[in-house]
């Protein structure tokens, strides 16, 4: 039976740190490549190839992908709610900025911190804890304002879908911890993401009509995918499942707030984006957040 800690260790910290560049950096490459790729073909063959690695790793180890054990169900579930958050983020990236769509996607953890304690309470947070993510979030709806008086006539829009992923997102979360998903291997919970994660991305573009290339592509366009299924599909998201499965996920889901820091940071550098007063104070306040909620706690002790 895998040993859960209480708390973030040094292990739990080092890895969150180096996925949440990686995931701030996942952004601004989807952008970049959007002229020579449509977004919806991004996503779909960004699964395809993380799910075929996934497989090959898991024959590779001895992992085994089928058998009775309770997860088709969730694992559909939690597959569908993953192919939509993605949907929602491809979807965001042509009509806003990559550091908006870092910063709003990761409302997540709200969505994580308010409902997973209903389905497992040694995840509730204390009141302080409470109060840090309720700063971080004050800090997004104070950053979304920005949105309405923007000259873009459609940043608003990829703002609400970067929210909407955001909250899907957080659902995933949930039916990963609250079924059978949160026993089964991190190999297997992310095939079914990224198995039917791609369907979904795939079916979007096709009905979305996007342009599927005609000529080669050049070598950025396919460093692009490499980076997107091989890092971040593949190799972020096992690590990220083996952490929820080790370590409480509002604590983890806090700490990635960090992930819109190093999106802007990234998105500034690489795309020429402007950083707003306004994003700038939200981040300092989200940095709050965090480290309110990770707090070390005592242990409560159990009611009778």
């Amino acid at each position: 039976m895998t040993a859960r800690r209480t708390h973030l260790d040094g292990v739990a910290i080092g890895l969150m740190l180096t996925l949440c560049v990686l995931w701030g950096l996942q952004q601004v490459v989807v952008k970049a490549t959007l002229p020579m790729l449509p977004p919806f073909l991004q996503g779909a063959l960004r699964s395809a190839i993380g799910a075929t690695l996934v497989l090959v790793w898991s024959r590779a180890r001895g992992v085994p992908m089928l058998g009775r054990d309770g997860t088709l169900l969730p694992g559909l579930v939690a597959g569908m709610l993953f192919g939509l958050e993605f949907l929602c983020i491809y979807g965001a990236l042509p009509l806003t900025d990559a550091s908006r769509v870092s910063v709003f996607t990761y409302l997540a953890p709200f969505v994580v911190a308010l409902l997973l304690p209903r389905f497992v309470p040694a995840e509730r947070l204390t009141g302080l804890q409470t109060f840090g993510m309720a700063c971080a979030f004050a800090a997004l709806a104070y950053a979304f304002q920005e949105g309405f008086t923007s000259p873009s006539r459609t940043q608003w829009m990829g703002d609400t879908l970067s929210i909407v992923a955001a909250c899907l997102w957080g659902a995933t979360t949930l039916v990963i911890r609250a079924t059978r998903l949160s026993i089964a291997s991190p190999e297997k919970t992310l095939f079914y993401q990224l198995a039917v994660g791609g369907v979904v991305l795939y079916l979007a573009s096709l009905a979305t009509h996007e342009h599927w290339p005609d000529a080669a592509l050049p070598l950025w366009a396919w460093g692009s995918i490499a980076f997107q299924s091989v890092v971040v599909a593949f190799a972020s998201y096992l690590t990220w499942f083996w952490l929820l499965g080790h370590y409480p996920a509002t604590r983890l889901s806090a700490f990635s707030f960090l992930t819109p820091v190093f999106g802007l940071l990234l998105a500034a550098l690489a795309l020429g984006e402007s950083i707003s007063v306004r994003l700038i104070v939200a981040m300092a306040f989200i940095t709050v957040g965090i480290t309110l909620v990770n707090r070390k706690t005592p242990v409560p002790i159990a009611a009778a």
